[in-house]
Order: C-alpha cells, then structure tokens, then sequence
C-alpha cells in the first residue's frame, strides 16, 4: 500500500533526525566525551527504538565530522585536535569574508537592509543574539550553544545561499564541540563568554561591512588565543566582550561562539 509505505518512510526519518538531534546535543553538553565508544544496539535500548533508524542517525553524524565508525566496535565521538580547530576557524573565515565581500561588490550588492524581507530577516537574527548575549553573560553555556547556533544559521541565510549556510553551521557546530569539552571543566563563565551578537547584527543593518569584518577578525583571533590558553591547561587571556587589548575584570574563561 503506497500510503501506508509513505507514512512508515516518514516516521522513520522523523525518528532518525529526533535521534540525531539528541546525540548531538549530547556531545555538545559534554556527555558524550571524545573518544567515547558505543554501539547501535546500546543507542537503541537507551531510547527504545530498534536499530534501523539508530543505525542511520549515526551514519549521518559520521558524515558531519561528529563521530568515527569504526566496523567491528560501533562508533565513537570524533576527537578534534587544536590544529583541526585552527583549520575550522581559516575555513569559516574565508567563506564569511566571502558573503561580506557579496554584499559589497557581489551578487547582493543591491540589497538595502530596509528592504521588508532583509529587515524582518535581521530583526529576527537580532532578537536571537540577544537570548545569545543574556546566556553568555549569565554563563550559561547550554543555553547560549543553542542560540549562537540558530543565530549564526539564521544570520547566514539573509546572504541567500542554502548551501554556505549549511556549511558554516557544520562547522560552528564542530567548534563548539571541541571547546565544551575545556569549558565545561570551569567553574564559573558568567560575563566571561563572547557576547558581540547583536554588535555585529546592527553593523551589517548599517552596511558598514569594515566594522562588521572587524568584529568578526577580533572574535576569531580571540577564539584562537582562547584555545591556546585552554588546551595548555590555562583559563584563557582574551577579552570577555571588546577590544584585543581591553584586560579580563577577573579569572576566567572567555569562550568563542
């Protein structure tokens, strides 16, 4: 019966991306540790289902760098090196420099921010930089990794290209799981956690792309000093929101979104 068939197909799927979704956030939460070994079967029991859609949810996360298959022990949770981070932060860079420079000279040179579609578009990636910027200075990590992650996705589809945007959250998503691994170990993150969301939201609703580059090269050379600092055992030495040169109020961690 090919209704029957449709609708069988579709819960499948449903449940294969509910069960992706779940294991991701589980390795973005820090409980699922790199190098950390499981099986399908394991998977299945722990959220009832059978190993099919289990089975597919890992394929799919394999493919987005998250996890390693490994054929006769299961899967384990990828573990990404600070080398591989900096590899992360070039790739992002040049492909945001690049959506910049579309703006300006490129294919969406012609687009005003007060455009209806451009302004709505914006004023909804603002309200989720400042549910971002509250998380951040509330140290709340869990909260901010969810929407610094929509904020980044949301702000990547004004530029209108699907497949960029699925590529930089690819990647925000692999950052963000090699820092909570460190980040988690800190004590406390209030005020200490990159907050500049909305900064850079009200910059590219001016069109003013230098400050908005700006902005973008202080966070990345922040994060990377920050990933020195942690992966060396230290608590990190940038700035919790502005300048390169502006000194911490206190001990810290400063985190990278």
């Amino acid at each position: 019966m090919p209704g029957a068939s449709g609708n069988f197909a579709v819960t499948r799927s449903t449940l294969r991306q509910q069960i992706a979704d779940a294991l991701r956030d589980e390795v973005l939460a820090g409980r699922l540790q790199p190098g950390q070994e499981f099986t399908v079967r394991e998977i299945a029991d722990q959220y009832g289902v059978s190993a099919t859609p289990v089975r597919e949810a890992l394929v799919d996360l394999s493919a987005q760098g998250l996890l390693d298959a490994d054929q006769h022990r299961g899967f384990r949770a990828h573990e990404y090196s600070p080398e591989d981070f900096h590899g992360m932060i070039e790739a992002r860079t040049l492909v945001t420099d690049g959506m910049f420079h579309a703006l300006t000279d490129g294919h969406l040179a012609h687009l005003q921010p007060d455009e209806p579609r451009v302004a709505a578009a914006l004023a909804g990636v603002r309200r989720r930089g400042e549910e971002a910027q509250r998380a951040a200075l509330a140290g709340d990590l869990t909260v901010l990794i969810g929407y610094d992650l929509r904020f980044w996705r949301e702000l990547g589809s004004v530029f209108g290209n699907p497949y960029l945007t699925d590529f930089l959250h690819r990647l925000r998503v692999q950052t963000w799981v090699f820092v909570v691994q460190h980040l988690r170990r800190l004590p406390d993150l209030r005020g200490r956690l990159w907050a500049e969301h909305t900064d850079l939201v009200d910059v590219l609703a001016r069109r003013d792309i230098d400050a908005a580059r700006t902005i973008v090269e202080s966070y990345d050379a922040h994060s990377l000093s920050l990933v020195e600092g942690l992966t060396a055992g230290g608590m990190g030495k940038g700035p919790a929101r502005g300048s390169a040169g502006e000194e911490p109020p206190a001990p810290g961690a400063d985190t990278l979104s």
